[in-house]
């Protein structure tokens, strides 16, 4: 049995010295050294380069680095009937949860306005708007999604999220289903989306669905680039529909520098760094699981391949 690390980043030796911190018997490997490809039985995985997990005739379980799995599934190479598993990290949907309550704080004062008015030399005071004043609709419920929402109550915004099957979170007024939906949107001030990326949310933040918030609402994207399409959101803000969008995820990244993005006085734009897992506190769950592979136990934290998350 082994481990093979296969990654697109500067992250492989990270990853490799956490693994053995953890467990100094383990044999672990990057996928870019030589290494015995038919001892792999586990490939511990970030956006991985299409076809490479079809290298392992041993593989057993592919595990994922984060708690996204979208960009397994669009490897149609990858070995099928083989467990995935994703990480369950406290610490990425704490920090999740801040990163929306920061952008939205800076939303309702004005502060991204003010930074650009700096730049420009421009004093002009703007209203701004208040907590009591705001519903927030949170696109998505699931672990990321639930404790964003229960915070921002807590903070004292008026809640509301959508899922696509029934949730009960305190505090927070929930809908549920296609029926739902529009009435979710038609009451949702600034919407966030934090939905998992599968074929049936590919491209739904687009110009039908985003026309059903009210005029002047503000988008925040911090779930995958797959989920807007681009020239929709565009067409929305420059015709003063919505009044704005803060981007942390892109259909490509980093984003290619002609992107009309860029410049666009309304967008906002993050690195893909809302949230990030923690290696320290991610490392055992997959160090477990190596383990489970071995007796046979059932593995944590798997990926329901029908649902793709």
């Amino acid at each position: 049995m082994a481990i093979v690390i296969i990654r697109q980043d500067d992250k492989i030796d990270v990853w490799k010295n956490a693994l053995l911190k953890e467990n100094s018997s383990l044999k672990v490997y990057s996928y870019l050294e030589e290494h015995p490809k038919e001892e792999i039985t586990m490939a511990c995985i970030w956006k991985h380069p299409k076809g490479t997990l079809a290298n392992y005739p041993n593989l057993k379980c592919i595990a994922s680095a984060g708690a996204g799995v979208d960009y397994i599934f669009e490897d149609e190479t990858r070995p099928k009937n083989i467990p995935i598993t994703r990480i369950v990290d406290p610490y990425l949907a704490s920090d999740m949860s801040e990163h929306v309550l920061s952008v939205i704080l800076a939303h309702l004062k004005n502060l991204n306005q003010y930074k650009l008015d700096q730049v420009a030399n421009v004093w002009e005071p703007k209203e701004y708007m208040r907590i009591k004043d705001v519903t927030v609709g949170i696109l998505g419920l699931g672990e990321l999604g639930a404790l964003c929402a229960a915070d921002l109550a807590n903070v004292g915004f008026s809640v509301q999220g959508w899922s696509r099957s029934k949730k009960h979170i305190d505090g927070v007024n929930t809908y549920n289903g296609e029926e739902q939906q529009q009435d979710f949107l038609k009451t949702t001030d600034v919407l966030v989306c934090l939905l998992p990326l599968t074929d049936a949310t590919k491209g739904i933040l687009n110009k039908e669905l985003l026309s059903q918030l009210p005029e002047n609402s503000y988008l925040i994207n911090v779930a995958r680039g797959g989920h807007l399409i681009d020239e929709d959101l565009l067409a929305l803000l420059d015709s003063g529909y919505l009044s704005g969008a803060c981007l942390d995820v892109y259909h490509t990244e980093p984003l290619p520098k002609d992107h009309p993005f860029w410049n666009h006085h309304k967008i906002h734009m993050t690195p893909h760094y809302a949230s990030v897992s923690d290696t320290s506190s991610v490392i055992p769950q997959i160090v477990e699981n190596y383990k489970r592979l071995d007796t046979g136990e059932k593995l944590q934290h798997l990926v329901d391949t029908d649902k793709g998350y």
